[in-house]
């Protein structure tokens, strides 16, 4: 049964993701605002909508929650893999899933006095990362080249 419903979330995902889905979805809502006039713009007439979208709108958030776990479990797995292979990086690193808000923070704190130790105190995001290619240089005019490694892991 897990195995059918990881199968047809997935697919799901993809059709209902479509730019066609977007555009049989429009159809649907312009053909309903057509048809307006034709049945008063009565009740009964509102109610089509509503309800087929509450339906929708319900089942579609299981599929897109199965969907967004997997994913995240698989990127998981992948920054585990990349941690494990890293000659320095810390192990313990792997399982931070596991853990609590507060032990999160308490992590996140340490990084952040680590981080300050190091002489960017002071300096924003932004000042560090410029234009988010850190770690490479570019010339004037020229492409971006990869600054050499002054450290190594170890």
């Amino acid at each position: 049964m897990n195995e059918f419903f990881r199968k047809f979330a997935r697919q799901s995902a993809d059709v209902v993701g479509s730019s066609w889905a977007f555009i049989a979805a429009v159809g649907i809502i312009v053909v309903w605002g057509l048809t307006g006039p034709m049945f008063g713009y009565s009740d009964t007439w509102q109610l089509i909508i509503n309800t087929g979208t509450t339906i929708i709108t319900f089942l579609m958030v299981f599929l897109i929650q199965n969907t967004q776990n997997r994913d995240a479990k698989a990127l998981h797995l992948k920054l585990d893999e990349l941690i494990k292979a890293t000659q320095g990086a810390r192990n313990s690193m792997i399982d931070l899933d596991k853990l609590s808000d507060q032990q999160l923070k308490r992590l996140e704190a340490e990084y952040k006095r680590i981080y300050a130790g190091k002489g960017a105190a002071g300096k924003t995001a932004a000042d560090v990362m410029g234009d988010g290619r850190e770690g490479e240089e570019r010339a004037p005019g020229g492409p971006v080249k990869p600054r050499a490694r002054e450290e190594t892991n170890g």
